[in-house]
């Protein structure tokens, strides 16, 4: 019998990465960023209703790791309306700044950024791959947000047949 030294490298030393310090970081930041949206969404809605819109719809469309809104509308009842250059409060928090920022933004500027935000939030990777496309409303008179999202897939059906 012969020996033979083993092949295997040793095991890698443990890394100094603390990940759980990685998680608990990021989940502390999505919290603090969940907890400046009411008062955006407030803020935005009495906008709204001052400038007398009713309901904003927002479209978007994605695919291919490219994804847009196509287009934002202001509506004050059945009528199409165009935005008022009225600036309001947004208060976000940016990358490199663990203080909240607090920016003038028109109110389209508003409505687009919450919903670039709210599809990160619920669909992260939207724009990815297949892709989706969807539908903001932003009702002004119940002060509620409704998205309709579609999420595009490929698909791939097996059949095997023995004779």
């Amino acid at each position: 019998m012969t020996l033979t030294e083993p092949t295997l490298t040793p095991p890698m030393a443990p890394s100094p990465v603390d990940m759980g310090q990685i998680f608990a970081a990021h989940a502390e930041r999505a919290a603090r960023i969940d907890a400046l949206r009411p008062g955006n969404k407030d803020r935005l809605f009495d906008g709204l209703k001052a400038a007398g819109i009713t309901h904003v719809t927002v479209t978007f469309d994605g695919a291919g790791d490219s994804g847009q809104i196509e287009s934002i509308g202001a509506w004050s009842g059945d009528t199409a309306v165009d935005f008022p250059t009225t600036e309001i409060e947004y208060a976000a928090l940016t990358w490199d700044n663990p203080e909240v920022e607090v920016r003038q933004l028109s109110l389209e500027d508003v409505v687009e950024q919450l919903a670039y935000d709210f599809l990160c939030d619920t669909h992260g990777g939207w724009e990815n791959n297949d892709g989706a496309w969807g539908e903001f409303c932003f009702d002004a008179a119940a002060r509620c947000i409704h998205l309709e999202f579609n999420e595009r897939f490929t698909s791939s059906e097996l059949y095997t047949h023995d004779f």
